[in-house]
C-alpha cells in the first residue's frame, strides 16, 4: 500500500498540503480519470481565462451603448480582476474544507450565472456588479480545478498535466480579443457574456460525470476573516485611489488619503497574518527569494501586459477606425506568439532553467511595448504587427514558467498556497495594470487637451466641455457635436486622436520600464527544489 499526499492550492501553513490519505483508487470508467478529469477542468477554468481579455475588446461597444465614463469601463475590469484577486486564496481554503469538486461546480454554475446576467444588463452600474460576482465564482474554480489535477495525476505526470493546464490558460487569455471581435461585429456586445452558458453547461456536466472528490485530512477548520478583510479593504483603497486620481488631481488629499489608508492596511494585514494560527496568506513563504521573486514577477509581467492590452483595443478601433474583428485580427500576431511560443518556452526552461527565459521574455517585452510607445495615426500593420508579435514571444516564457518558479520554490506542505498565489499575483497586475496606466493616460490627455485645442484655432471650451471632451479623447473617440461643419470636425478629430496617442504613447512607457524592471526581478529566479513535485497526488493511470 501507498500513500498520497492531497494538495488544495490554498491551503493553510502548517498541515493541510502535507496530510496523508488513503492511496487513492483506479479509476472506474469515466469518474475521477486523471486526462478525462484535466479536460474538465480546463473547460470551466477556459471561461475564467478568456473573461480576463475577451471583455477588452467589447469595451468600446460596451462605453457607446450604455453611455460609461472612462472610469466606468475600467471598473468592468477592475471589478473582475479585483474580486477574483482577493478571494482566490480563501476561495482555495473553502475548496479544502467542503470538497474541490463541489467548489469547482458552484464556481461554474455562479461564473455561468453572473455571465448571463451581463448580458441582460441594461445600465453600466449592473454590468460593474455582476462582473464582481463572475470574479468571486471565477475565483472557486481556479484553485479547485488546481487541486483536483494534484490530487488525480501522480507526481510523474502531474507536471504534464500542469503544463498543459496551464496552456488552456494561455490561450484563453490570448484568444480573448479575436473571439470577441467576431462576438461584438457580428452578433453584439452581450453575446461576448452570453457565450459563456453553453460552455459553463458543458463545464457542469463535465463535472458531473467525471470528477472525484477530494479532501485533505487535516482540512482548515477555521478562516481568516479579518486578513481577508484587510487584505480586500486594502486593495480596494489603491485601485480606488489610482482610478480617481485624474478626477481628484495627484496632490489632492482624498487621493493620499485612500493611498495612506491601503499602505496600512497592507501594514495591518502583514501584522495580523504572523498571529493568526491559519493565516490567508502563511508569510513564510516570502523568505525564499527566489518565489518571492517569481510572484513580483507575475505582478509586473500583468501590469504591461493586461494594463497596456487596455488601450491597444481602443487604439484600433476608435483611432484606426477598425471593426472589432479587424482588431482582433491585427492582434493575432500577438495571441499566435503567445500559443506558439509557449510549448518552445515550456522546452527551454525545462532544459536551462528559468532564469534566462524568464529574464531574455521580459527583455523582449520591454522592446516591444517601447515599440508600441512610438505607434501613431499612420502607423501600418506591418509595424503594429512586429510590436504585437514580439510582445507575445516575450510574455509566453513567464506565463509558462511561473509555476515552476514560484510553486517549485515553496515547500512541499506549502505548494498549495503558492499556486494561490501565482494566480492571485497575475489577477492583482492586471487590475493594478489597468489602474495605473489608466491614471497616466487620463493624467496626461488631461494636462494636453487643452492647450492641443487651443493651438488648433478650435472655438473655446467650456470648463464642463472640456471636462466631457476629455472623457471622449481618453478612449481615442473624438467630441465632435452634431451639426458641426466637415472641415472642424475633422480638426476635432485630428486633435482627439493625436491627443489619446500621446496619452497611450506614455503609458506604454511606463509599462516599458515595469518590464525592465522585471527582467532584473527574473534573475533573482531559480528551479526549485521541489520542481519535480509540484504537487502530491498519486494516481494510476
Amino acid at each position: 500500500m501507498t500513500s498520497q499526499t492531497t494538495v488544495d492550492a490554498t491551503g493553510p501553513a502548517d498541515k493541510a498540503l502535507a496530510a496523508p490519505t488513503d492511496p487513492p483508487t483506479p479509476p472506474q470508467g469515466l469518474r475521477g480519470h486523471p486526462w478525462l478529469t484535466l479536460i474538465s477542468v480546463a473547460t470551466g477554468v477556459m471561461m475564467v481565462a478568456l473573461d480576463g481579455t475577451i471583455v477588452a475588446i467589447a469595451n468600446p461597444a460596451i462605453q457607446k451603448d450604455l453611455g460609461a465614463s472612462f472610469a466606468d469601463v475600467q471598473w468592468i475590469t477592475n471589478g473582475y480582476f479585483l474580486a477574483l484577486a482577493v478571494t482566490l486564496i480563501t476561495a482555495g481554503k473553502l475548496g479544502d474544507r467542503f470538497g474541490h469538486r463541489q467548489t469547482f461546480l458552484i464556481g461554474v454554475v455562479g461564473f455561468a450565472a453572473a455571465s448571463g446576467a451581463i448580458g441582460l444588463s441594461g445600465s453600466i452600474a449592473l454590468v460593474v456588479t455582476f462582473r464582481v460576482f463572475q470574479g468571486l465564482f471565477g475565483a472557486l474554480l481556479m484553485p479547485a480545478a488546481l487541486g483536483l489535477l494534484r490530487a488525480t495525476f501522480p507526481a510523474e505526470k502531474l507536471n504534464m498535466a500542469i503544463g498543459i493546464w496551464g496552456m488552456v490558460i494561455g490561450a484563453s487569455t490570448a484568444g480573448g480579443p479575436i473571439l470577441g471581435g467576431l462576438l461584438v461585429q457580428h452578433v453584439s456586445w452581450q453575446s461576448v457574456f452570453f457565450i459563456n452558458v453553453p460552455v459553463g453547461i458543458a463545464a457542469l456536466v463535465l463535472g458531473a460525470l467525471i470528477l472525484t472528490d477530494h479532501r485533505a485530512e487535516n482540512a482548515p477548520r477555521s478562516f481568516d476573516v479579518p486578513g481577508i478583510a484587510l487584505l480586500s479593504g486594502a486593495m480596494f483603497c489603491l485601485v480606488w485611489a489610482l482610478i480617481k486620481a485624474p478626477t481628484w488631481g495627484w496632490g489632492d488629499a482624498m487621493t493620499w488619503s485612500f493611498l495612506g489608508a491601503s499602505v496600512l492596511l497592507f501594514v495591518l494585514f502583514a501584522l495580523w497574518e504572523k498571529r493568526v494560527k491559519e493565516p490567508l496568506i502563511p508569510l513564510g513563504l516570502f523568505r525564499s527569494v527566489p518565489l518571492s521573486a517569481g510572484v513580483v514577477l507575475m505582478v509586473l509581467m500583468a501590469v504591461a501586459f493586461l494594463g497596456g492590452l487596455f488601450f491597444v483595443t481602443f487604439y484600433l478601433q476608435n483611432v484606426h477606425g477598425m471593426s472589432p474583428v479587424d482588431a482582433g485580427l491585427h492582434l493575432l500576431p500577438l495571441t499566435g506568439m503567445m500559443i506558439v511560443g509557449s510549448p518552445l518556452a515550456g522546452a527551454l526552461i525545462t532544459k536551462a532553467g528559468p532564469r534566462i527565459p524568464l529574464a531574455g521574455g521580459m527583455a523582449l517585452t520591454a522592446i516591444s511595448m517601447y515599440g508600441m510607445s512610438t505607434l501613431d495615426t499612420g502607423t501600418g500593420s506591418a509595424v503594429m504587427s512586429l510590436w504585437f508579435a514580439g510582445l507575445g514571444l516575450g510574455l509566453a516564457p513567464v506565463m509558462v514558467g511561473a509555476t515552476e518558479v514560484i510553486v517549485g520554490n515553496a515547500p512541499m506542505e506549502l505548494s498549495g498556497v503558492a499556486g494561490g498565489l501565482q494566480q492571485a499575483a497575475m489577477q492583482i497586475g492586471g487590475s493594478l495594470g489597468t489602474a495605473v496606466l489608466g491614471a497616466v493616460m487620463a493624467s496626461k490627455v488631461d494636462g494636453d487637451l487643452a492647450g492641443n485645442w487651443a493651438d488648433a484655432k478650435l472655438p473655446p471650451l467650456t470648463p464642463a466641455q472640456l471636462d466631457q471632451a476629455s472623457e471622449a479623447v481618453r478612449v481615442g473617440a473624438a467630441p465632435v457635436a452634431k451639426g458641426t461643419p466637415p472641415g472642424i470636425a475633422a480638426q476635432i478629430t485630428d486633435v482627439a486622436h493625436h491627443t489619446f496617442i500621446s496619452g497611450m504613447s506614455l503609458a506604454c512607457l511606463v509599462a516599458t520600464g515595469v518590464a525592465v524592471v522585471a527582467v532584473f526581478v527574473a534573475l533573482l529566479t531559480k528551479r526549485g527544489s521541489n520542481a519535480e513535485a509540484a504537487g502530491a497526488g498519486a494516481g494510476h493511470i
